[in-house]
């Protein structure tokens, strides 16, 4: 139609016209080609080798606990290493949370765990978590790791044995 209306009647297109006609061409010529593209990447990724370690996207995970203060924390960060159930525990100090519990609005200041461990470890991780925090219900909340520094993972799984 665009063809049309500047050959046969001589006008000009709207620019929002020519756009979605831009548009729609990059994405029919170029979308096959950028999923492509991705497919390979993540192939790439999933078998990422260093040496004689090869590294399967999901092993690890990442959890997150939140705790009311730093001492708590650091004594469920050092039950967790200790016990092996995490091979690294981060404490991030002065997180502010919001959330309701029991009908009201909550508002209180946190510390945020972030802990690397195997995925095969994630029910005794939350059952340690669980049976030695202070709160009636705590948050332990987990995202498998896809990919990394090659020489840390490794590390984590030398750290955390397997279930």
């Amino acid at each position: 139609m665009l063809f049309i209306d500047i050959i046969v009647f001589g006008k000009m297109p709207r620019a929002s016209t020519v756009f979605s006609i831009l548009v729609l061409l990059t994405t029919s010529l170029f979308l096959p080609r950028l999923l492509h593209i991705s497919r390979r990447f993540l192939t790439t990724m999933a078998s990422s080798t260093e040496g004689d370690y090869q590294y399967t996207p999901g092993l690890h995970s990442v959890s997150y606990v939140t705790a009311p203060d730093e001492e708590t924390a650091k004594k469920l960060a050092e039950g967790l290493v200790k016990n092996k159930l995490a091979a690294c525990v981060n404490i991030i100090p002065s997180i502010f949370s919001v959330y309701e519990w029991k009908d009201e609005i909550q508002k209180d200041p946190e510390v945020l765990m972030m802990i690397k461990t195997r995925t095969s470890r994630l029910e005794d991780l939350t059952k340690f978590v669980r049976d030695n925090h202070p709160y009636e219900v705590c948050e332990v909340i987990s995202t498998p790791i896809q990919h990394g520094n090659l020489p840390y993972l490794k590390w984590l799984g030398e750290i955390v044995p397997d279930k």
